[in-house]
């Protein structure tokens, strides 16, 4: 029995990271795959370290990463380029720190402090993964509408509405970027995985088994510290 863990919305939680990759290895001494649905940057502070633990990619023989684009990587792509003005204060100044910005800094420090391999990475990675019974997608998917025919924007930004039982077609959506604290949020045909780690440190991993259809077969919870707690110890 092969196994696809997810991990969605870190923002900027690089402590929260390390700690579900070792979990995931610890559970699984075959290996797996491990898909992160994206918004790795803004909010919290280690955006720089998450950026580039995912680039150097799985360390352990056996696994594979699929690391998929989320709406803040767009956010920050299109701030850096000086082309959105509202990146800095929605958590890109918390990004910029990371790279060695001063608190308060600018799209001018954007342009001098991150690297481009950084923000060309983020360009190339796909806003959609499928395996044989699921699809794993940042935000959500369009029902009804050929994969090829999607719309990135949508696939990135779109909300589904409470409680909506989604999937696409046969196969299973998992996605992120709609936080709930109490979550995660499963439903017949779709996961949501954004359980707003960032900000109270309860990162919740779905667990799939690749050769059986639907919902996660279980969880495994990380609980680190709050924002607070993180950036006090920080001091």
């Amino acid at each position: 029995m092969t196994k696809t863990y997810i991990i969605a919305d870190l923002h900027g939680r690089h402590d929260l990271l390390v700690a579900a990759i070792e979990r995931i290895e610890q559970s699984s001494h075959s290996g797996g795959t491990i898909v992160f649905t994206g918004d790795y940057v803004d909010r919290g502070p280690q955006s720089r370290q998450i950026i580039e633990t995912l680039m150097a990619g799985p360390q352990t023989p056996g696994w594979k990463w699929v690391c998929l684009r989320g709406n803040h990587e767009e956010i920050m792509m299109a701030g850096c380029l000086g082309m959105l003005h509202w990146w800095l204060p929605n958590g890109g100044g918390a990004t910029l720190m990371s790279y060695g910005a001063k608190a308060g800094g600018n799209a001018m420090d954007a342009a001098a402090l991150v690297p481009d391999e950084h923000l060309q990475w983020m360009r190339s990675l796909p806003v959609i993964h499928t395996d044989k019974h699921r699809l794993f997608v940042h935000a959500g998917v369009q029902a009804g509408i050929p994969l090829e025919q999607q719309d990135e924007q949508k696939n990135t930004w779109m909300l589904y509405p409470d409680g909506a039982e989604d999937g696409y077609g046969d196969l299973h959506v998992v996605h992120g970027h709609h936080q709930h604290e109490e979550g995660p949020l499963l439903f017949a045909g779709r996961s949501n995985f954004d359980t707003l780690a960032w900000y109270t440190g309860g990162l919740v991993i779905g667990v799939f088994d690749d050769d059986v259809p639907g919902g996660p077969i279980s969880t495994i919870e990380i609980k680190g510290p709050t924002i607070h707690e993180l950036m006090g110890a920080g001091r």
